[in-house]
């Protein structure tokens, strides 16, 4: 049974940062594609980040320099650094294993001034 956990979110203020935690079992991500997704009313839901499993990594326009997604294959973990985080950013984050039905439960992220 495939299991995605996220962790890592919280309320900060504008200009701090967060490491967001996406921890799996039950599957190899080293094997998979995975995604960093967020949901804002506002905006609706938007990849924010993608790492290959040849460990390429894109981050969307909307967060270009302030994003970095990364992977341990030990720990069997993905990652998502945000900094310079703005009150835009504010939101539900998923991880997801690309072109599967695999989600997590979200971690919420708060940036308020």
């Amino acid at each position: 049974q495939v299991q995605l956990v996220e962790s890592g979110g919280g309320l900060v203020q504008p200009g701090e940062s967060l490491q967001l935690s996406c921890v799996a079992s039950g599957i190899i991500l080293r094997n998979y594609n995975m995604a960093w997704y967020r949901q804002r009313p506002e905006f609706g839901r938007e990849r924010v980040a993608v790492i290959t499993d040849s460990g390429s990594t894109k981050c969307a326009q909307s967060v270009k320099g302030r994003c970095t997604i990364s992977r341990d294959d030990a720990k069997n973990t993905v990652y998502l650094q945000m900094n310079n985080l703005r009150p835009e950013d504010t939101g539900d984050y998923y991880c997801n294993v690309v072109s599967t039905d695999y989600w997590g439960q979200g971690t919420q992220v708060t940036v308020f001034s």
